[in-house]
């Protein structure tokens, strides 16, 4: 099987991570993707405003019609740091003879080499990397052993942190966030 893993903050999830999810499930065939939410990421201390019970619960009720889409929880019952070597160390056990996927943003590409054991990761998992809009992709990263992947996806430029600070302001998530997750964030009064 091809199995997909797209890990993110998801506070709050949006369309633009159902889209790269869409295109990527698309591009590449996959037979499974399985979203995981992290409990911190190393790279953006600061990213994660809601708790693991609202993020999960958002994510539900934006996936839960599409048999497509799984929620992988292993990160936020983990705690602490969510290294994506760790994941996937735990995914190959998972799934040892299945070719995993690990999605990442064009963004992320010239951080890839700061990853905790980069070598390690790159020897259990490929790299499946979309564009994002004002972050030009320069797919050449020296990382011995990287098996790199592009999907061509559809560029849409909306950030977790900006639909917060739309809450703030008072602004509308309508068209960047499925309703589900808008009516959660409204009767739960994220962000304020």
């Amino acid at each position: 099987m091809k199995i997909g893993f797209l890990g993110g903050s998801f506070d709050p999830v949006h369309f633009g991570h159902l889209i790269a999810a869409q295109d990527v499930l698309e591009q590449f065939h996959l037979d499974r993707l399985l979203l995981v939410p992290a409990a911190q990421a190393p790279l953006k201390p600061n990213d994660i405003q809601s708790t693991v019970e609202d993020r999960l619960a958002m994510l539900r009720s934006a996936t839960e019609w599409d048999r497509r889409l799984e929620i992988s929880d292993y990160e936020l019952r983990k705690g602490g740091i969510s290294y994506t070597v760790d994941s996937v160390r735990h995914f190959r056990t998972q799934f040892p003879g299945d070719e995993l996927f690990w999605i990442i943003g064009g963004d992320q590409l010239p951080l890839l080499h700061k990853w905790k054991e980069i070598g390690a990761l790159v020897r259990l998992i490929d790299f499946i990397f979309l564009e994002r809009p004002k972050h030009p992709t320069k797919p050449h990263v020296e990382i011995d052993g990287l098996r790199l992947h592009r999907c061509d996806g559809h560029l849409i430029e909306i950030s977790s942190s900006e639909l917060r600070s739309r809450v703030q302001a008072g602004r509308s998530l309508h068209y960047f966030c499925p309703q589900k997750v808008i009516a959660y964030i409204e009767s739960r009064k994220l962000y304020r």
